[in-house]
């Protein structure tokens, strides 16, 4: 089993919408990974947004946090200095805000391993060289 996880918006949209690509392969993760899986503000709001074009799409996502299968880990007010500076950093990319949390979030906890669609994060580094373990499928 895997344990601290750390999930972006993509994987939480792909779990509530059948209709996306990589929602099996989603769910098979999930077998693999010991709950809860822990995220950001930023991340759960981009998931809200992105949920409304599904039925009930946003109360899923809310739903998701009220079963305690994502908990949400990470003060951005007590980072914003880091996160700043990792946005800073990946602007060529571009680093959303989002991504510039789960970075600093992969710096605070060593073991974790961050659960994304988002190919950005194979150019992302945490603690400004080190790879980043990633759980994502192989076609991304």
């Amino acid at each position: 089993m895997i344990r601290h996880v750390l999930v972006d918006t993509g994987p939480l949209i792909a779990l509530i919408d059948r209709r996306e690509t990589h929602h099996g392969w989603v769910q098979a993760q999930l077998a693999d990974i010991s709950p809860p899986l822990y995220t950001c503000e930023a991340v759960l709001t981009e998931a809200c947004y992105l949920a409304r074009r599904t039925n009930a799409g946003t109360q899923a996502v809310l739903e998701l946090l009220e079963h305690g299968v994502v908990v949400p880990a990470f003060t951005l007010h007590d980072n914003l200095s880091e996160v700043s500076s990792l946005i800073q950093r990946y602007a060529g990319v571009p680093m959303a805000l989002a991504d510039g949390c789960l970075v600093r979030m992969s710096e605070l906890v060593a073991d974790c391993t961050i659960l994304t669609l988002d190919s950005d994060f194979r150019i992302y580094r945490r603690h400004k060289r080190q790879k980043i373990p990633l759980l994502m499928p192989p076609d991304v």
